[in-house]
């Protein structure tokens, strides 16, 4: 069923109760913050649009930078600044650092057991530390190194062979394919992205499946009274899928197990096995169905959100050449022509980091964050977010203040050279990861991944749009999903840079 048309049915369901009925609206609670004036029944539901992260910055500028609306019959907060943001994810991060858990996510107990949802414990507390001490501390990643290395490299010599032919290469997709082989490889020591593969066709198809109905509107999500009828079928499609990946890293996880038990075995020293050591260490902090979950999670949130990063960056290098050629300038001077790109090159390339950082500012692979949910009635400039209210984190909104950024809607890496703000969770006018107890974990991992991806497509190749389009006509409009993808995939002709 379509969403706006489930929406439409509500309204005339609302006209009929009036018509047979007189009862009294529920006074409006006096200290929540200015917003729009909700439409019985379905609120400001229809002034989200398609885009909602845009309507509600535009709505911001004229209600204010902490707003409230009924979206349906959940009251929500909306944050649009800095200084807003610093109070909900510094401040009062205690109160707010809980989810409000969308009904896609409410299949398998991943309420329960999923780290981006589980709320603040010592279950949520032990998985962070594990996170943190083992998985994505600089050791770890220096260990394996090697994987996403050799990762890059299997990107480079297929494009390479793209432009041997004169083809171009779909971005996204093959920053995709990169990231999640490089993940697989990371975590579980086997391509999942593999072309010949029958598995990893069907993996592929899975995560594409998760991220397509977990980004869709959902109705439940705005009335809980519908969350057993399920009307859109959402969570139905999520607990088939959810059922075919928890099913497949439970037969590799048991496949492991098994190995393990071999007196020859030799240790891959992969997340994997990082995991099953800590269970055979300590059951009560990670078993074999938190490891499930666990292992999804990085796939899931790790996949998407950097190959849609990636391809927002080659993207506004194509529409912004002058900042293509400073940075494979840079590169050459840095980097040496024919030389490959290293992890330990990046804090040696300034102006690649400003690109990844302005490509993150305008471009928030989750422009609204993820939601969060007031534990105690909250106050905030005087206003009120209350008691079991949703609160929402603009970044994209935040990422184009213009009381921030001068020409905030312009792509200039140049306004982070000699700048102090990063991605980190400390400054708050730049927050892709979110930041607080509940930024994102695999951030090290992220940055690592990028900077090396991004730098060695445009070190080693020179790059023009498919069919001779023109720079000022490429279409860089946005579709709103569970990340914030093109509406028209990046397509590009490599073209082997000169070793002279």
């Amino acid at each position: 069923m379509d969403f706006f048309s489930f929406v439409i049915g509500l309204c005339l369901i609302w006209i009929l109760i009036k018509t047979f009925s007189y009862g009294r609206s529920k006074p409006v609670h006096r200290k929540l913050p200015p917003g729009p004036k909700p439409l019985p029944v379905i609120g400001n539901l229809l002034e989200l649009g398609d885009k909602p992260h845009n309507s509600l910055t535009k709505l911001a500028k004229a209600h204010g930078d902490i707003m409230s609306l009924k979206l349906g019959r959940v009251t929500t907060i909306v944050i649009s600044s800095a200084d807003m943001a610093k109070q909900v994810l510094q401040t009062h991060d205690r109160l707010l650092a809980n989810r409000t858990i969308p009904d896609a996510i409410r299949v398998y107990n991943s309420e329960e057991l999923r780290l981006p949802w589980i709320p603040v414990s010592s279950r949520w507390r032990n998985l962070r530390k594990i996170c943190n001490g083992q998985l994505f501390s600089n050791t770890a990643l220096d260990a394996n190194q090697d994987i996403r290395r050799k990762k890059v490299q299997e990107l480079l010599a297929e494009t390479r062979q793209s432009s041997l032919t004169g083809e171009a290469v779909e971005i996204g997709r093959a920053a995709f394919k990169t990231t999640l082989n490089l993940l697989s490889n990371t975590i579980l020591s086997v391509d999942l992205a593999d072309p010949n593969s029958d598995a990893a066709r069907k993996f592929q198809e899975i995560v594409w499946n998760i991220l397509k109905e977990a980004g869709k509107p959902n109705i439940v999500d705005h009335f809980p009274l519908f969350q057993k009828l399920d009307p859109q079928g959402i969570r139905r499609r999520m607990t088939v899928n959810f059922r075919k990946m928890i099913g497949l890293f439970s037969g590799m996880i048991n496949e492991r197990l098994q190995l393990r038990k071999v007196s020859d075995f030799i240790t891959n020293r992969d997340m994997l096995d990082t995991l099953l050591n800590i269970t055979e260490e300590n059951n009560e902090m990670m078993d074999m169905t938190t490891m499930e979950h666990f292992v999804l999670d990085l796939f899931v949130a790790g996949t998407d959100t950097t190959s849609v990063t990636l391809e927002w960056a080659m993207a506004e290098l194509l529409h912004n050449p002058e900042a293509l050629s400073k940075a494979k300038i840079e590169l050459d001077q840095v980097i040496g022509k024919g030389n490959p790109v290293e992890e330990s090159d990046i804090t040696r390339l300034p102006y690649l980091q400003a690109i990844v950082k302005e490509t993150f500012r305008l471009h928030p692979a989750v422009p609204l964050l993820l939601p969060r949910k007031a534990e105690a009635d909250v106050e905030i400039n005087g206003y009120i977010i209350p008691k079991g209210a949703q609160v929402l984190v603009n970044a994209w909104a935040i990422g184009r203040d213009p009381t921030i950024w001068e020409n905030a809607n312009l792509f200039m890496p140049e306004r982070f050279l000699g700048s102090e703000i990063d991605v980190r969770g400390r400054n708050f006018e730049l927050i892709p990861f979110g930041g607080g107890r509940r930024i994102c974990p695999g951030l090290p991992l992220v940055i690592r991944v990028l900077h090396s991806m991004l730098g060695s497509l445009i070190h080693t190749f020179n790059w023009r749009l498919e069919d001779g389009v023109k720079r000022e006509d490429m279409n860089m409009e946005e579709k709103f999903g569970i990340t914030l993808q093109r509406a028209h995939p990046l397509r590009a002709v490599p073209i082997l840079a000169s070793l002279k």
